[in-house]
């Protein structure tokens, strides 16, 4: 178990895990811009939808102070498991531990995140995450 929350998942496990737990939730916990601009994971062929909520608030910048009740909010029951997404996986895991701590003790990061890590050049998008795995998105 990681520090603070049930543990770290790759792209593949996390889409694993959904498939199987049909109770298991995805919330994106990047900003409104980024589901915009870049793409939402698609989990609609699983049954489910992905429950978004700005870890950090757009514009600005600030800490979202409603991020866990949005969350909650969503209907998710304390013993289901919840897998955080952000860009590059460093936001999800701030947000597991705030659910961990809400009581929601299997609340689980997505290494990667939705873009993975920069590349030789600086540019996200080539290299790890949820996009590059091939696994299914959108763009709005």
């Amino acid at each position: 178990m990681a520090e603070g929350y049930a543990g770290d998942v790759t792209p593949k496990e996390a889409w694993d895990i959904l498939e199987k737990d049909e109770k298991a939730v995805l919330v994106d916990c990047r900003t409104a811009a980024e589901w915009n601009y870049v793409g939402v994971p698609d989990v609609s062929g699983l049954g489910k939808n992905v429950v978004c909520a700005e870890w950090i608030t757009f514009p600005g910048g600030a800490p979202n102070g409603d991020f866990v009740s949005e969350v909650t909010s969503a209907g998710i029951d304390k013993h289901t498991t919840v897998l955080f997404l952000c860009r590059s996986g460093q936001r999800s895991i701030a947000a597991a531990i705030a659910l961990t701590e809400a009581g929601y003790g299997k609340s689980y990061n997505i290494l990667e995140g939705f873009e993975g890590n920069k590349d030789d050049s600086g540019h996200r998008g080539k290299t790890g995450g949820w996009k590059v795995t091939g696994l299914p998105w959108t763009q709005g």
